[in-house]
């Protein structure tokens, strides 16, 4: 028995001293950019649905999913079973945009689940093969169809890293599109939140499009995420998403959804923006859409196809394995219902979730969507702040001044990115993978592949939760200082 256990003692530190090494050598050798990396200093060798396996032997249950590519988790069957098929047919892997039988067969596929009245309308661009490609080419369309420039976009996007998709983002500095406020329960811009909160969004919206002296003239096109992911995990009202629609159609603007991480099933239905019912002139997918490969297309209305030959291309437009794994995923969560699955489990996981809140004081919200879910961490012995401090708008109706009454709104606390980074370690800690977001990298996200059973979600949330105790106990014993984020996250999903 000693003789066993010291070779497992030794193989134990071995793999510790492979893991490390790799760290280490990652570390000196690969770029400061790194992001992910740093808050998880974790080497994966194995993976399997929701679980991954690190160099040290250690398993984790795997939250982050790619920043929601893996739709169905690390390695799922169907998933390898298509890119074999690929492989051991002879394809060729790689064929700019020549038409092949598996990339027909994926925009059959694509088109099958798209939302009513653009499917059958519809056109395709394959471009670069990452998200924020697709919004660069979707950018070029509009402004090529409709012969405008500027471009609408919401305070705390995130539409991706390339020049075009970072100036629409909300942490632009060279700001060359115009910004709106997205409507939040939590931390309304106007103080209010919920409906009417929507509401004045939507009205600032119409005020700035139709003022001639706005300084923002009639733009190329309007990007909007069904759910800000990088933002903090926060939905759109399906009513104010609506109104976006009848104000972008009125005006002739096109609305752009960004569906890169909210599509394929992730916050309960196909898409973001069936929940609302909304269709828009154009969608931007990439992400899940792959099956876990590199996959980006740009999905619009037939009558803006006005590109001229070669006007947007990219050399990796062509990746088959991409689009058989594609495929494989994008059917396998139409024909099980993953979505309806998603929609279901999400509420339960939420309902969990506001215990927390009620439990720890330094739980400020819980929000999310499907398998899309976000807790923001806040000081809470800090100065409540924001302009909803004991006064409320008037109903509709009424005037719009703001009046003090019993049903104030009440104003969050600060954000706690320190309290959030904290969590996230626990978490680890304890193997739970989770990424944090939010204008002040405050919220921690949860971004499960649809396939999680009940079983390993009561693990996550009993993971999550101690996770939540252990470091609010630290910190209050200790006594660590607070401060209000200075800035958003740096993302690189």
């Amino acid at each position: 028995m000693a003789v066993t256990e010291s070779v497992a003692e030794d193989a134990r530190e071995e793999a510790r001293a492979v893991h490390e090494g790799i760290l280490r050598r990652q570390s000196a050798r690969e770029s400061a950019a790194r992001t992910y990396a740093r808050a998880l200093p974790i080497v994966p060798v194995r993976a399997r649905g929701l679980t991954i396996e690190g160099a040290d032997g250690r398993r984790y249950l795997d939250c982050l999913s790619g920043a929601g590519t893996l739709a169905l988790g690390h390695n799922h069957p169907v998933v390898l079973e298509a890119i074999r098929r690929v492989l051991d047919s002879g394809a060729p892997l790689s064929v700019l945009d020549l038409a092949t039988p598996v990339k027909d067969a994926f925009i059959t596929e694509l088109f099958r689940t798209l939302p009513p009245g653009l499917a059958d309308r519809a056109r395709v661009q394959f471009c670069g093969p990452a998200g924020t490609d697709a919004v660069e080419a979707a950018f070029k369309l509009v402004r090529a169809a409709t012969g405008r420039t500027g471009m609408l976009a919401f305070t705390g996007a995130y539409h991706g890293m390339t020049a075009a998709a970072l100036a629409a983002s909300g942490g632009a500095g060279d700001v060359r599109v115009a910004r709106l406020p997205y409507p939040r329960d939590y931390r309304c811009p106007f103080g209010v939140g919920g409906p009417r909160g929507a509401e004045l969004s939507a009205r600032y919206t119409e005020s700035l499009l139709d003022d001639p002296k706005s300084g923002v003239p009639l733009p190329a096109g309007m990007i909007v995420e069904p759910v800000q992911g990088e933002g903090g995990v926060i939905p759109a009202p399906d009513d104010w998403l609506l109104r976006m629609r009848r104000i972008t159609a009125d005006r002739s603007v096109p609305l752009i959804a960004d569906e890169i991480q909210t599509g394929v099933g992730r916050t309960g239905a196909f898409w973001g923006v069936d929940h609302s019912g909304v269709t828009p002139d154009v969608m931007v997918l990439s992400k899940a859409i792959g099956g876990s490969l590199p996959l980006a297309v740009v999905v619009y209305r037939d009558d803006l196809d006005v590109w001229r030959p070669g006007a947007h291309a990219g050399t990796f437009r062509g990746n088959q394995l991409a689009m058989a794994a594609g495929t494989a995923t994008l059917a396998y969560v139409r024909e099980n219902g993953l979505a309806e699955r998603a929609a279901a489990l999400g509420s339960r996981i939420l309902t969990r979730l506001r215990a927390l809140r009620d439990e720890f004081p330094c739980v400020g919200d819980v929000r999310g969507r499907g398998l899309m879910i976000g807790l923001e961490l806040v000081d809470p012995e800090g100065e409540r702040t924001g302009p909803g401090e004991g006064l409320v708008l008037g109903e509709p109706g009424e005037p719009d001044a703001l009046v003090k009454g019993a049903d104030a709104v009440r104003s969050p606390r600060p954000a706690d990115p320190e309290l959030a980074a904290a969590v996230q370690r626990e978490c680890l800690h304890r193997g739970l993978i989770v990424e944090l977001g939010g204008r002040h990298a405050g919220v921690v996200r949860l971004l499960p592949p649809l396939t999680i059973s009940d079983e390993q979600a009561a693990a996550v949330l009993d993971r999550l939760s101690d996770a939540v105790a252990a470091a609010a106990r630290h910190s209050r014993d200790h006594g660590q200082g607070r401060r209000r984020g200075d800035g958003p996250a740096p993302r690189t999903g």
